[in-house]
């Protein structure tokens, strides 16, 4: 028999996620149904935007921005961000400027609507368990994606920190930014981890909680010898900014700061960004 404390979980649990798919559909459908309509599916961006904020509120999210100047008001770049939660792409996508594309997990574009906007709207696939070709075909799509002078959001260290403390860096998307010579724009989140941790069913009792996130400057890419060598040398450089951003917020240092993992040019398709 299920106890009162399941009982009031699964209908807090209710509360959160009806409307958060009655929004889901919604903005899917206007995405879907305008977006192909619309000069550069505008409309689609519109209604990822709005879907993100009204997500955010209705999960009880109060998000705080700061450094918004610091991000390029045109051409490409790389958004570099760390990574606590599912949330954080709600978060993220309810502040930040531009059409940036994204690294999703190719099982999301499964699912109906929410899927269906994410192909429409030209984000990346990401398949874990592809293997190396099909690593390397992702790092080329966010090349491509760069080069088509879109900004692209990447969470390079690989997975969710179930802590919050930031983890040493992959090098899948810094590949990218280093072919496409585009500049890369640190982005801090403070919050989101003690949200919805992982196996959570929602994300707490219903207080709104204080989000905080903090763009950083842009970094330059140093094109110098080998290629490898700038990968690492971005990679690192971004690790620390975005450190500095996340202590900045009150994020919890590292026991031993750590710079990101360094990897051969062999095995660069193994470093994917995922979400």
């Amino acid at each position: 028999m299920p106890t009162l404390m399941d009982l009031k979980e699964a209908w807090r649990a209710t509360r959160q996620w009806v409307p958060f798919v009655a929004r889901t559909v919604g903005y899917g459908s206007i995405s879907l149904s305008l977006g192909p309509l619309t000069r550069d599916h505008r409309a689609s961006l519109w209604a990822m935007q709005r879907w993100c904020q009204s997500s955010a509120r209705g999960l009880n999210i109060d998000v705080h921005v700061s450094g918004l100047e610091n991000v390029p008001t045109s051409g490409a770049f790389l958004y570099c961000a760390n990574h606590q939660s599912l949330l954080d792409i709600l978060v993220l996508g309810s502040v930040l400027p531009n059409d940036y594309k994204w690294a999703a997990k190719r099982e999301l574009m499964k699912i109906p609507f929410l899927g269906w906007h994410l192909q429409l709207a030209g984000h990346v696939p990401v398949d874990r368990s592809g293997g190396s070709r099909a690593a390397a075909q992702v790092i080329g799509r966010f090349e491509q994606v760069l080069k088509e002078g879109k900004p692209l959001l990447i969470f390079p260290e690989g997975t969710r920190s179930e802590d919050g403390i930031l983890r040493p860096f992959k090098s899948g998307g810094f590949y990218a930014a280093v072919r496409a010579g585009v500049p890369v724009v640190p982005v801090a989140l403070e919050g989101t981890h003690k949200l919805m941790k992982k196996g959570a069913p929602d994300t707490g009792d219903g207080r709104m909680r204080d989000v905080y996130v903090r763009v950083g400057a842009p970094l330059q890419i140093r094109a110098e010898g080998k290629e490898a060598v700038s990968v690492a040398d971005i990679r690192d450089r971004a690790h620390a900014a975005v450190l500095d951003l996340h202590l900045s917020l009150g994020g919890t240092p590292p026991k031993a700061a750590p710079t990101g993992v360094e990897l051969p040019t062999s095995a660069a398709a193994e470093a994917v960004a995922e979400s």
